[in-house]
């Protein structure tokens, strides 16, 4: 081996350094490195678990927010339609309210119309009849001709128009 260049004591020297220095550098330094790597590995894991949990969580809430935006819209158009549905019924009972309160003035007005009417009748018939009469007066005191006729009439009329200014 001397020939190849190889010294055999000094080989078997390096061999077992080598071997003492790798059972060393094992147990000292790999082992703890290789721990380290599988905490940090495991840390990368959890939080890559704990960032998906998070996401799908979001996820979850804003389908919730969704849901309770749609069950607000949809309330919100329900009370609409309620007060739109109250107003309407509140604008028709006025209305009828109004119609009636019409009728019944109306109602009054021509009962009171009839009323005044039939006074101004009475009034007028009572007028009519004592003209009558006072004019038949007159025809039994003067004489029957047809101007005295006349000329009696004319004066009662004249009279009873005089007394009402």
């Amino acid at each position: 081996m001397d020939a190849l260049g190889i010294n055999l004591p000094g080989l078997i020297t390096q061999i077992v350094s080598f071997i003492i220095l790798f059972f060393i550098l094992s147990k000292l330094l790999y082992k703890p490195l290789v721990s380290l790597l599988d905490q940090r590995a495991e840390k990368i894991k959890d939080g890559l678990e704990a960032a998906e949990r998070a996401r799908e969580e979001a996820a979850r809430s804003e389908e919730s927010i969704q849901e309770q935006l749609l069950e607000a819209r949809s309330e919100g158009q329900r009370l609409i339609i309620q007060a739109r549905e109250t107003a309407e019924k509140f604008r028709e009972e006025e209305m009828e309210k109004a119609r009636e309160d019409i009728e019944a003035e109306r109602t009054r007005a021509q009962g009171n119309i009839q009323r005044e009417r039939d006074a101004a009748i009475e009034d007028l018939r009572r007028e009519f009849a004592g003209l009558a009469i006072s004019a038949a007066e007159k025809v039994v005191r003067s004489s029957l001709d047809e101007d005295g006729h006349r000329e009696l009439i004319d004066s009662v009329l004249e009279e009873s128009s005089a007394g009402k200014n």
